[in-house]
């Protein structure tokens, strides 16, 4: 540490003439961005707001006209209904599980083998006596009391600088009258430092010696780290242990894969360890790296290398409050501009790379084979092999760490000029062996060295960090990357070719008429002036992609077809892609949705949008299907996550310093954060029941347990049922709850009954309370936690904002389950628009409802108006379309229970060749004579509408 670094004399090899690298003229392709987009402004609109006038449709010729001619087009056709609804009751059926054959694998280990300390050291008994609590009895020890505790986790977790901190305590009286142990931020440091246990390893600041020249690394010991996150008491009764196989079927036909433990790396993985040691817990080490941005001005950045293990399940390694992912290191972010050859530089770049990464997961190449001894947080010891199997980047970081170029597949040795061309899933990866043979070549000199990784298409980096983990095969590891691959890629250019095909007049005027829904974002300005989107605006726009183009000419006469079904088969494949359970049936449903694509992009070519498709993001959905087989699903290593992660362990981190030497200030900041949290558990644990020291509840368990929330005051306490017509639309109110009242008296009546005894229902009311929202916690149709769980529906009339301005009224159509229908795709549902959600008094329930207990008598009830059943002729689009149903000139309507809303509903007005003008989104479901369901309004909905 103490001598200088010697001065750069090139990488491994020494210096080169410059024409020596055939990739000198190479330029490297910067990362696509994924932040800091201009936000767009979501703001009221008024509805007659200018917009650029129609050019080369007379306004007066606007219509919903004729859907394409079906045309026979090559590909696979999206699946019927009830082919769909087998495929994905798969997914939704109780599995059967086959367990590892080997009684051993995950199994304790024997006593006397370990030392006894070692076995309690995770656990919170163990960590109560290294903060003294066991002799004073102070469940907030070392912290005097819980107002003690509770200032000093505001200070380190939420509160402001350390300085305004500092300022605050010594306010003359301040900590005397609080009662405080510490007076300032030094102070409260020292106590975090000297009397809180660590909960995480502590950094070293390491030099890496790589060409001669010293970089700086700060990194942690990745067994430590290991340990950690096994033998945290919070995942003592969630850690994975030996893997499965799961199925859906009791011929265990149908494989079915969720978490990592579910794929078959683990399975192969566990039969070979138990080869040559038995009785082996395997530790899947999943390692993400990215280079982030600190300062919104000027370049200053951060490589962080995250780190998490497989044996956590998948919903407490996506949460950040879970804590279940670790920082293993900060790499160097030297850009090695003075070395003036642009093929040295990148050379260099990558064996530093390398050489830190090595240096770093070294331990793990023994320990990988061996195994160690490791406890988890209950105190049972077994033996751990710790084996890197996933890792997680964007594409130049998989270039980067596969040591391919620029352009090729960091799987598959597929030709540059091949790429993107064809759809092949089952196209073999590159040959580890091939690589290792290569690499035995460097002692024999710089040339044969390059010779023989050329020869493979392998840039001839020394010391990979992957070349001597056991049971590691890295072109398995990379995995798909859903933000950059799809959002930020393929989606990112399929984007870009629509607005290139029909133009962006047309496309950002149906943007500004789709109506409301709680899961879009409406886009009031378009999308064309949008700039540097983001991954999650992109996600937006697929929300809304498919209904913007259904009815739009192309020119020259040519037909849509083929390019609205390319567009959905994106789609198709982007929402299947983020499945939180497979089955090898929906894995199919993938694999068609890709080949659809590849069937019908020709059109872009036809159109003059394409000269080929030779694109590495679009290449490495071939891959897709393989790595949910291996690894589980998507979910399991999403790119996502270490995105959200930089906000925590690198932005705020770099935040809380000085700006100056801020690696060591970083790491320390980080690293007190740490005891906080470990402490606040700690101290949660203390809080239960002697008898019940068990880990708090994870957050799936403690989600409400109804359905549907009402605010239990009304939006509007009083409405006369005079105004419900003119206010909210409900001009068949009397009518309807009549009937309804009728119907929950007598379900046995006849409609020619029911129509005799409504017309004799009195209501001894004028006024009913209104409510504006009904919000929703939906199921997800797989069993599993999803992203979107939360809903809403709104049915609000007209109203002012702070400026006096009027606000047009917004009634949200729904999903109304329909009963004694067994819930399956479509089928049991219909759409209907609530316009009115509604209570009765208390003085008419004895009046309407005589012969009912209270238990039975209605609550919150709906009034909704009805759409046609869902009618699916279209198969280029796949989307089920539907009308008002309407009576003569009267749109039926009915009146029930708020519990028959099943979720919101988005529908897709049809334009026609031109959207009309005087249509806004506040009127659009009024003026529109057709709609189609949106089936791709979020993941949800995706997964109930087939």
């Amino acid at each position: 540490m103490d001598v200088d670094p010697l001065p750069f004399e090139g990488d491994y090899f020494g210096e080169y003439e410059p024409g020596f690298f055939d990739d000198a003229t190479v330029e490297e392709v910067p990362d696509s961005p994924d932040s800091d987009s201009d936000e767009e402004s979501d703001e009221f609109i008024p509805p007659d707001s200018w917009e650029p006038p129609i050019r080369g449709v007379p306004v007066h010729s606007v219509s919903c006209g004729p859907e394409d001619p079906l045309e026979p087009l090559p590909g696979p056709a999206i699946p019927s209904h009830a082919q769909r609804e087998a495929i994905e009751r798969t997914a939704r059926v109780k599995t059967h599980v086959v367990r590892f054959r080997s009684t051993g694998a995950g199994a304790p280990m024997p006593p006397g083998s370990f030392s006894e300390a070692a076995a309690s050291a995770s656990t919170y008994y163990a960590y109560m006596s290294s903060v003294d609590a066991t002799k004073t009895g102070n469940p907030y020890a070392p912290f005097k009391s819980r107002l003690d505790w509770q200032v000093a986790r505001w200070g380190k977790l939420r509160g402001s600088g350390s300085t305004a901190f500092t300022e605050f305590l010594e306010i003359e009286g301040v900590a005397e009258r609080l009662a405080l142990s510490y007076k300032n931020t030094r102070e409260l440091n020292k106590l975090v430092d000297k009397k809180l246990p660590n909960a995480r390893p502590q950094f070293r600041r390491e030099e890496i010696i790589v060409g001669g020249e010293a970089f700086e690394v700060y990194a942690r010991d990745v067994l430590e780290c290991v340990e950690a996150l096994f033998g945290d008491p919070e995942f003592a009764p969630l850690l994975l242990l030996v893997p499965e196989r799961h199925y859906a079927d009791e011929d265990r036909t149908i494989r079915v894969y969720f978490d990592i433990n579910t794929g078959k790396w683990w399975w192969a993985t566990q039969k070979e360890i138990e080869k040559t040691n038995p009785g082996a817990t395997v530790i899947p080490i999943i390692i993400s790296s990215d280079k982030t941005q600190l300062t919104v001005f000027g370049n200053k950045t951060a490589y962080p290398v995250y780190m998490t293990i497989g044996n956590l399940p998948k919903d407490i390694r996506c949460k950040p409050s879970r804590r279940g992912q670790i920082l293993l290191a900060y790499l160097p972010t030297t850009r090695l501009l003075h070395i003036t050859n642009k093929a040295a530089r990148r050379r260099m770049l990558a064996n530093l790379f390398h050489g830190c990464l090595s240096q770093i997961l070294e331990p793990l190449a023994a320990v990988g084979l061996t195994g160690m001894p490791i406890a988890s947080g209950d105190g049972i010891v077994r033996r751990g092999h710790p084996i890197l199997a996933v890792y997680v980047g964007d594409y130049p970081e998989q270039v980067l760490v596969t040591c391919c170029k620029t352009g090729e597949c960091p799987k598959c040795p597929v030709p540059r000029d091949e790429v993107g061309d064809t759809c092949d899933t089952s196209r073999p990866l590159r040959k580890l062996q091939e690589v290792l043979d290569a690499l035995d070549t460097l002692d024999e000199g710089p040339r044969a060295f390059k010779k023989a990784c050329e020869a493979i298409g392998f840039k001839p980096i020394a010391q990979p960090f992957w070349a001597n983990l056991p049971y590691t095969n890295i072109y398995y590891a990379i995995t798909p990357d859903i933000l950059h691959q799809l959002y930020q890629g393929v989606v990112k250019h399929l984007i870009s070719w629509i607005r290139e095909a029909f133009g962006d007049e047309e496309i950002d005027a149906r943007c500004r008429r789709f109506p409301p829904n709680h899961h879009l974002r409406h886009f009031s300005k378009g999308i064309s002036n949008m700039s540097r989107v983001t991954g999650k605006e992109h996600q937006d726009i697929c929300r809304i992609l498919l209904g913007l183009i259904v009815g739009l000419p192309l020119p020259n006469g040519i037909s849509s077809v083929r390019l609205v079904r390319a567009t959905r088969a994106v789609l198709d494949f982007l929402y299947l892609a983020q499945y939180t359970t497979h089955t090898s049936r929906t894995l199919r449903l993938l694999d068609d949705a890709l080949e659809a694509f590849h069937a019908n992009k020709s059109i872009f070519i036809d159109l003059g949008i394409r000269d080929h498709f030779h694109l590495p993001k679009l290449h490495s959905l071939d891959h897709y299907r393989r790595s949910i087989e291996f690894y589980g699903t998507t979910d399991n290593y999403d790119t996502q996550y270490s995105e959200r992660l930089h906000i925590d362990m690198a932005k705020d981190a770099y935040r809380a310093t000085n700006k100056k030497d801020e690696l060591t200030q970083m790491t320390k900041w980080l690293e007190r954060r740490e005891k906080i949290l470990r402490h606040e558990k700690y101290i949660a644990w203390q809080m239960l029941p002697v008898t019940t020291h068990l880990p708090p509840p994870t957050v799936a368990a403690a989600l409400p347990q109804r359905r549907i929330e009402m605010t239990r005051h009304p939006s509007v306490k009083a409405v006369p049922l005079d105004h419900l017509g003119e206010r909210y639309g409900a001009l068949y109110f009397r009518d309807a709850l009549s009937r309804f009242v009728v119907q929950h008296n007598h379900p046995e009546y006849t409609r020619a009954q029911l129509e005799r005894a409504s017309a004799s229902v009195y209501f001894n009311f004028h006024k009913i309370p209104a409510f504006h929202k009904v919000k929703f916690w939906l199921d997800d149709p797989h069993g599993f936690p999803d992203a979107d769980l939360r809903d809403v529906i709104h049915c609000r009339p007209i109203c002012q904002n702070k400026y006096g301005d009027d606000i047009p009224g917004r009634f949200d159509t729904a999903l109304v389950r329909l009963p004694g229908v067994e819930l399956a795709g479509v089928q049991g549902f219909c759409v209907a628009q609530v316009r009115l959600v509604f209570k009765l008094p208390d003085k008419a329930m004895p009046e309407l409802f005589p012969h009912l207990p209270v238990a039975q008598q209605p609550n919150h009830l709906a009034y909704v108006e009805w759409f046609t059943p869902f009618d699916a002729t279209a198969a280029h689009h796949g989307l089920y379309k539907v009308k008002r149903s309407i009576r003569g000139r009267a749109r039926l309507a009915s009146v029930i229970p708020v519990e028959q809303l099943y979720r919101s509903c988005h529908l897709l007005p049809e334009f026609g060749p031109v959207a009309p003008r005087d249509w806004t989104t506040y009127n659009i479901l009024d003026a529109c004579p057709s709609f189609l369901v949106n089936s791709f309004s979020d993941r949800h909905m995706y997964k109930l509408m087939y």
